[in-house]
């Protein structure tokens, strides 16, 4: 496809250009006019005639009136005038920029000027950066946690504070645009150690020493989020006794417009895929909260569930009859499998069932606890043919370890709270995603050999890792996960059975909470001390 020519499209504006103004001429001329015209008011009587029966008070009335009408008009038309003439010369000095650009060569001194200015500008821009960061001058911060920490780096491996649960304290990098990173950092620091500039060259000439990336030691970086990333990297020398220290700083430029767009949800319908198998008391639970948020708020919402044998599948059908009376909801469909559970199955049964071509889909759990501001959430960061949308759920640890000092845990609903000791985000898990019907059946969905417990989700996931659409990773505040009891089956693989017995141990209690139950007996027996002691002071 031909490019149209850049001649071409700035004559076109050009050309619309001068057709506004000549627009604005008019109107300004219109307005002139209208406002020096003489107005009249034809349903008036004459003075004369009028004259015989009012007074003197009655004319002086109705011209004050008709005075204080034009000064109101000619208030009016002004403010109009000096709009339409700032208008005008808004239009003008567009119209010659695309002058200047149309002839470069005409002009090619201020064109050039201008080009130049604009790199000045922007270099200047990232030179204050660097003074804004922290590198050369410490910043007054508020409180020991104001302080933004490094992260050190070897060649090799990378020591991390912040690990998630998918994380190693000590890792070898494994995105690729970290490990390219680091080794630009390496390589950069070599660069200006063996090409120093003048002010830079510690060692004089003949006992330079040419460092190369077995040099390198450790290095240093932390990224202010308004400023940019600084890198602190050391490289020993040949004595072993002497260090090269490099500071690097990547300034992060001004924000620039990619671009912006209207999105319409209006009519966008969300199929909520649920697999299930028994946990007929956990299904009824789940549609309480699909009543509320689906039926009643969002209203474009199609559910499929999709049930595995025959064991409580008279009561599902119940629970979806009975909702289905009292709210008037039937978008609905029930698929019924008599063999053993298995969820990718189940989804991929659900994705097929439907039979209205296009449609988004939204892979849930029956134990997943979800909100209408999540379900926007699911329709803006997933787009057919571009987009899948992997939401990181929040897992509710137990709410009898959490709530322990409570009589009774409180309704699930005052238990949605993003706290440390409530719960964690599950970046692990990958199960819960928003994706297009054709987008899932392009990259030929999930693996249905992986059987019983976890795997087909990473199977889908890295499908699309290895695909062209983009992945949107990113933690919710509206998508919860609720705490239930799991059970680890001896049928599982090892790999399998190892990542059960992982989530189970996850899924329990904070780190402090665990730490709580282990030592119980010594918190006992010194409260029982403490009680000992205070009775006998209490009796002498």
């Amino acid at each position: 496809m031909r490019m149209p020519r850049r001649g071409l499209v700035i004559q076109a504006r050009t050309r619309w250009l001068l057709v506004g103004i000549a627009f604005l001429f008019s109107l300004v001329l219109l307005m002139y006019l209208l406002e020096c015209a003489p107005q009249t008011d034809s349903n008036g009587s004459l003075p004369g005639v009028m004259g015989e029966n009012m007074g003197k008070e009655y004319y002086q009335a109705l011209l004050q009136e008709q005075e204080e009408h034009y000064q109101n008009r000619a208030t009016s038309l002004k403010r109009q005038i000096a709009q339409l003439k700032q208008e005008l010369q808004e239009m003008s000095d567009k119209l010659k920029t695309l002058q200047d650009k149309k002839s470069p060569k005409v002009n090619g001194v201020n064109y050039q000027g201008t080009k130049e200015q604009a790199s000045n500008d922007l270099l200047e821009f990232l030179h204050s950066q660097i003074d804004k960061a922290e590198v050369s001058v410490g910043a007054k911060l508020p409180s020991e946690y104001g302080v933004v920490p490094f992260e050190s780096f070897t060649s090799m491996k990378v020591f991390q504070l912040e690990m998630g649960l998918t994380r190693h304290p000590e890792e070898k990098p494994v995105r690729k645009d970290k490990r390219d990173e680091l080794v630009e950092v390496i390589e950069a620091g070599l660069e200006v150690i063996n090409n120093p500039d003048e002010e830079d060259d510690d060692d004089g000439v003949g006992e330079r020493q040419l460092y190369s990336e077995n040099d390198f030691v450790e290095g240093y970086y932390r990224t202010e989020r308004d400023k940019g990333t600084q890198y602190e990297l050391f490289y020993k020398k040949m004595d072993g006794m002497e260090y090269r220290h490099v500071t690097l700083f990547r300034p992060f430029g001004p924000l620039m417009k990619v671009k912006s767009e209207t999105v319409d949800i209006s009519r966008s319908v969300i199929n909520i895929i649920v697999p299930l198998a028994g946990r007929t008391e956990a299904f009824a639970q789940f549609m309480q909260n699909f009543r509320d948020v689906c039926i009643h708020q969002d209203k474009r919402i199609h559910l499929t569930v999709v049930y595995f044998g025959q064991d409580g599948l008279s009561e599902v059908k119940t629970i979806l009859d009975s909702v289905s009376r009292e709210t008037n909801f039937h978008n609905y469909t029930l698929v019924s499998l008599n063999e053993e559970f298995n969820r990718g199955r189940g989804l991929d049964m659900g994705a097929r069932a439907w039979e209205k071509g296009e449609v988004l889909m939204f892979f849930c759990d029956v134990d997943v606890y979800f909100t209408a501001e999540f379900l926007n959430s699911c329709r803006l960061n997933a787009e057919p043919g571009k987009k899948v949308f992997y939401p990181v759920v929040f897992s509710l640890y137990n709410p009898a370890i959490v709530y322990a000092n409570q009589d009774i845990p409180p309704p699930v609903e005052q238990q949605l709270v993003h706290k440390k000791d409530s719960g964690f985000w599950r970046d692990f898990g990958f199960g819960m995603t928003c994706q297009y019907r054709t987008d899932f059946l392009t990259v030929g969905g999930f693996d249905l050999e992986v059987k019983g417990w976890g795997g087909e989700d990473v199977h889908l996931y890295r499908k699309y890792l290895h695909g062209d659409l983009i992945v949107i990773r990113t933690p919710v505040p509206g998508l919860f996960h609720l705490w239930h009891e799991k059970h680890c089956a001896d049928e599982l693989t090892p790999e399998q059975y190892r990542m059960c017995i992982q989530s189970k141990a996850m899924n329990e209690a904070s780190h402090s909470h665990l730490g709580m139950l282990v030592f119980r007996e010594e918190i006992e027996t010194h409260l029982r001390k403490q009680a000992y002691r205070t009775n006998s002071e209490a009796v002498g």
